[in-house]
């Protein structure tokens, strides 16, 4: 199902047309589809419906409240990495019970709220944070569920800032330390370990690195059952990557299948922690051309959004599509860099682009909905863009354009 496509020439969002949203809600104009985040989130957990599963979104890639809240509602649980989106789960609507905390450097403040606010676990990157939580849990009087997440050493084959699997990562723990560690967690009582997790990174396109980390998990769940440890679930991450360009990814189903396939025997629960594949295709980046400038050696669109507002291309060198909102056969076609006004070479969306456009056309930059908006910033003291979701003929704002006011809402000028 196509949720971003062509109508009598026009590109539409469900059944909304994007111009029509350019006109009422102004451009950089961030555009979600509720109907691919719901297909989506759903496809990942029909694959595992006869199976003991959970299915936990990945809040990083996008933590607007109106998308949690539309999980929330689906039954979704949460993966989070910070207090902050903790809350935001929270606001939303999400259960505390379905909430699983990760991350590297969890403070003393963040352990205590989310022992307060009753999280269903913490997925632990270190010796010393086992320390730490359990002294801080004595001193809650409360017990709490742990589960260790391994580094692998595992190659995820993806860009090295996302790749998190492998030894020389900040995370998780080395698997030759794991049995020393859970025969000191037996000496804690306020700890409960209930789980084994593992995430090797982002944006993988092939099952193998996956099924790679599992086999390594499945051996080191046999050696804790032979120590006398029960385990309750499996945490597997997320990283199932998506179709920016000419990738060819595995769909949610073959990749769901895949593990199901080497978890045959697997009595636990599984826990997936997607991310990109529930939102990334599920929106767009909508902005209009300001100028057209034509050089000697290049052509250049210049838009009104920048590496502020979607930061991939700048970060990562990351490629994606780039779509007109109206086709147009007026005008010749042309290779184009695009652009946007931020005093960076690196602020481009997008390089040596075949398009017919003229200055005041709308661009559309897909599969925007995972970590773009979650990602942008207010470099150069511009204003975040917009937040729209669409549902069928019905689009609302999730997010209001901010102003220049805000940006310097909460600073103090030295007066003396």
């Amino acid at each position: 199902m196509q949720f971003f496509d062509y109508e009598n020439n026009e590109l539409y969002a469900e059944q909304i047309s994007l111009t029509e949203i350019a006109q009422q809600f102004g451009t950089p104009c961030y555009v979600y589809s509720r109907a691919a985040i719901e297909a989506n989130w759903r496809a990942f957990d029909n694959a595992l419906a006869d199976k003991p599963h959970r299915i936990c979104y990945a809040v990083k890639a996008n933590s607007n409240l109106a998308i949690l809240n539309i999980l929330a509602r689906l039954g979704s649980g949460f993966d989070t990495v910070s207090i902050g989106e903790i809350a935001r789960v929270i606001a939303a609507g999400g259960d505390p019970k379905k909430i699983i905390f990760s991350g590297v450097g969890k403070t003393s403040a963040e352990i205590l709220r989310a022992i307060e606010i009753g999280i269903h676990s913490f997925n632990v990157e270190s010796g010393v944070e086992i320390t730490r939580l359990n002294t801080l849990a004595a001193s809650q009087h409360k017990i709490i569920n742990i589960s260790l997440r391994i580094n692998p050493d595992i190659d995820a084959n993806t860009h090295p800032y996302i790749s998190t699997g492998m030894k020389e990562n900040k995370f998780g723990i080395d698997i030759a330390d794991v049995l020393p560690l859970c025969a000191k967690i037996k000496t804690f009582s306020n700890l409960n370990l209930i789980g084994i997790a593992c995430h090797i990174g982002s944006q993988l396109t092939t099952i193998t690195p996956f099924l790679s980390a599992i086999d390594r998990v499945l051996d080191l769940v046999a050696q804790l059952k032979q120590q006398g440890f029960t385990l309750q679930q499996l945490d597997l991450g997320g990283g199932l990557g998506i179709r920016y360009h000419n990738e060819e990814p595995p769909t949610i189903n073959e990749y769901v299948m895949g593990l199901r396939e080497h978890l045959a025997d697997c009595p636990l629960e599984i826990i997936l922690e997607p991310g990109r594949a529930i939102t990334a295709n599920a929106g767009i980046l909508l902005t209009r051309i300001e100028y057209l400038k034509h050089t000697q050696h290049k052509n250049f669109a210049i838009v009104d959004a920048a590496m502020n507002d979607l930061m991939r291309p700048a970060l990562y060198n990351a490629w994606q599509q780039i779509l007109p909102v109206e086709l147009n056969n007026k005008h010749p076609e042309k290779i184009y860099d695009i652009v946007g006004p931020v005093c960076e070479t690196a602020d481009f969306l997008g390089r040596d682009r075949k398009l017919a456009v003229e200055s005041g056309d709308l661009l559309a930059i897909t599969c925007a909905g995972a970590y773009g908006f979650a990602m942008s910033s207010n470099y150069n003291s511009r204003p975040r863009a917009a937040e729209v979701m669409v549902d069928k003929n019905k689009v609302t704002l999730i997010r209001r354009r901010e102003t220049i006011d805000e940006l310097y809402a909460g600073e103090i000028m030295v007066t003396e």
